[in-house]
C-alpha cells in the first residue's frame, strides 16, 4: 500500500562485485534517516512537475545511497524502491513512475527481464539500467529489451540525475565507449530459450527443477542445455554458464 513500508524479501545469492565508494559514503551519511527495505513513498499522482522515480536494487547499502542521492536532486521524487526483480512490475503499476532505475542482477528475475515486462505493461515508464560490469553482451540484451538508458555504477554520482532527466524528456543515455564495444563484440549464439534455461542452470538448479520452473519437460531442458554447451564450445554445463556470463549473454 502507498505511504507504507513493504519488505523487499531476502537478497539473492548472486551479487555484482563492485560497490562504488561514493554510493557507500552517501548511504552511510543518510542511513539514520532512511528505512532500506522496499519502502513506498507518495504513490498518489499530485506533483505533476516532478520526475517520479522508482529504484530497483537488491543491495540495501547501494539502494539507500541512491535514494539519498536522488532526494537531493531538484525536480525529482523517489516514489518507491524495491529489492527484488519480481517486485518491479507490480510496484511500478501501483505507483506509476516516470523513470524506473533498475539494477541488472536482481533476485527473483533479472533486471533486464523485468525491464522488458515493464515496457509491455507500463510503456509510459522509461527505464534506466545500472550495472557494475560493462559487458557488451549485457548492453546488447538491454537494447533488445528497449531500455532508455544504460549507466555504469562507477559513473560520477551527478551523471545519474542528468541521465534520469534526459530519459524523462524522451532521450536515451548509453555510455559511448561501451556502445562501441558492443558494436564490435560477437552476438550471442544462444536462442532466447537456451539463454533462459542456462540462466536457470546458473542458479544451481538441476534439469528437473528447471523444467518445473519453466513448464517444460525434463528432456526438453536437457536438449537446450546440450545445445548451449555445443554452441559455446564449452566442456560442460558449468563451463557454458561461465562463458555466457563473461560475455554478458545471460
Amino acid at each position: 500500500m502507498c505511504n507504507g513500508i513493504a519488505s523487499a524479501g531476502p537478497a539473492g545469492a548472486r551479487r555484482e562485485p563492485a560497490i562504488p565508494v561514493h554510493y557507500q559514503q552517501t548511504a552511510a551519511r543518510h542511513l539514520c534517516m532512511i528505512r532500506l527495505s522496499g519502502r513506498t513513498v507518495g504513490c498518489h499522482k499530485g506533483e505533476s512537475s516532478l520526475i517520479r522515480v522508482m529504484l530497483a536494487e537488491d543491495m540495501d547499502m547501494v539502494r539507500g545511497g541512491l535514494v539519498a542521492l536522488l532526494e537531493r536532486e531538484r525536480g525529482m521524487r523517489v516514489v518507491a524502491d524495491v529489492g527484488r526483480g519480481d517486485a518491479i512490475v507490480g510496484k511500478a503499476l501501483e505507483c506509476r513512475p516516470d523513470v524506473a532505475v533498475i539494477d541488472v542482477d536482481m533476485p527473483g528475475i533479472d533486471g533486464l527481464s523485468a525491464a522488458a515486462t515493464l515496457r509491455e505493461r507500463l510503456p509510459q515508464c522509461r527505464t534506466l539500467v545500472l550495472t557494475a560490469l560493462g559487458r557488451p553482451g549485457t548492453l546488447q540484451r538491454a537494447l533488445a529489451a528497449r531500455v532508455s538508458g544504460y549507466l555504469l555504477k562507477d559513473a560520477p554520482p551527478s551523471e545519474l540525475g542528468r541521465a534520469i532527466r534526459r530519459i524523462a524528456q524522451g532521450g536515451r543515455v548509453i555510455d559511448p565507449e561501451l556502445a562501441l564495444a558492443s558494436w564490435e563484440s560477437d552476438v550471442s549464439p544462444l536462442t532466447v530459450r537456451e539463454a533462459d534455461v542456462l540462466r536457470q542452470a546458473a542458479t544451481g538448479a538441476e534439469p528437473a527443477e528447471i523444467a518445473q520452473r519453466m513448464n517444460l519437460s525434463t528432456g526438453t531442458v536437457r536438449n537446450y542445455l546440450t545445445s548451449a554447451v555445443a554452441k559455446l564450445h564449452a566442456r560442460n554445463r558449468l563451463d557454458a554458464v561461465r562463458i555466457a556470463e563473461e560475455a554478458g549473454w545471460l
